[in-house]
């Protein structure tokens, strides 16, 4: 496994949000992590980032135990609902993350285009639309060269021909050995992107593995991923 989460737990107070938390994440795969709100999925990002520190648990790279403080190395987590340097062009911020990650034009260039950012290159970032912004946003993402993502609802402000667009994007990313781990709210844009996923429900692992592997834990001959959702959580 390229990536193991073994017992991770995490108090705020008297309220236990992560519970002992174990699953793994593979090399080169899509992994969605779905849950009610409330869940504890972005404080569960929050520890894997080393953000926020565990009270309990472990996490392993490649079979190693990996502190919070190196794990910035590996890892890139692209928190939801952030703003950062609203007073920056587009074009600047994608061209220092090009530069920071030794990145080419071309390779810019492509991920802008790709994220339909062309037009928006001369733009401010605090001018950006949700959705703009969301596509800025994850273009600064593809641009690092961390072995894993961890994109916090990567599709929200997407409408479905963006939303479908970045899908495709994301795979080929992972058809070439990237990993991503994302947590998404819309259960239709993680049956669709995902190739396994982890159910969170209060704070615990309620299932994980593909959709027929969490089909048959539930129990369930038929349906999709809303009724494997309805059944563990």
């Amino acid at each position: 496994m390229l990536l193991s989460v073994e017992g991770l737990s995490k108090r705020f107070g008297s309220n236990a949000v992560l519970s002992g938390v174990n699953f793994s994440v593979r090399t080169g795969e899509v992994l969605g992590l779905i849950g009610p709100n409330g869940a504890g999925k972005t404080t569960l990002f929050e520890c894997l980032a080393g953000l926020v520190y565990a009270d309990a648990g472990e996490v392993k790279f490649s079979d190693l135990p990996i502190a919070p403080a190196r794990r910035k190395r590996v890892l890139f987590y692209l928190p939801d609902a952030i703003r950062p340097w609203p007073d920056q062009r587009v074009s600047r911020v994608l061209g220092s993350f090009g530069s920071l990650y030794a990145r080419t034009e071309s390779e810019i260039s492509s991920t802008a285009g790709a994220l339909g950012l062309n037009a928006l290159m001369s733009s401010r970032i605090g001018s950006l639309s949700k959705g703009e912004l969301k596509r800025a946003l994850l273009a600064i993402g593809l641009l690092t060269r961390h072995q894993v993502l961890l994109l916090d609802e990567p599709f929200d402000g997407l409408d479905l021909r963006q939303a479908r667009y970045v899908m495709a994007l994301l795979k080929a990313e992972a058809s070439e050995g990237r990993t991503l781990f994302l947590s998404i709210h819309q259960l239709v844009d993680a049956s669709r992107v995902c190739d396994r996923l982890v159910l969170l429900s209060a704070g615990k692992v309620a299932g994980e593995g593909t959709l027929e592997e969490l089909k048959a834990k539930a129990g369930l001959a038929e349906g999709g991923l809303e009724e494997v959702f309805l059944a563990l959580t």
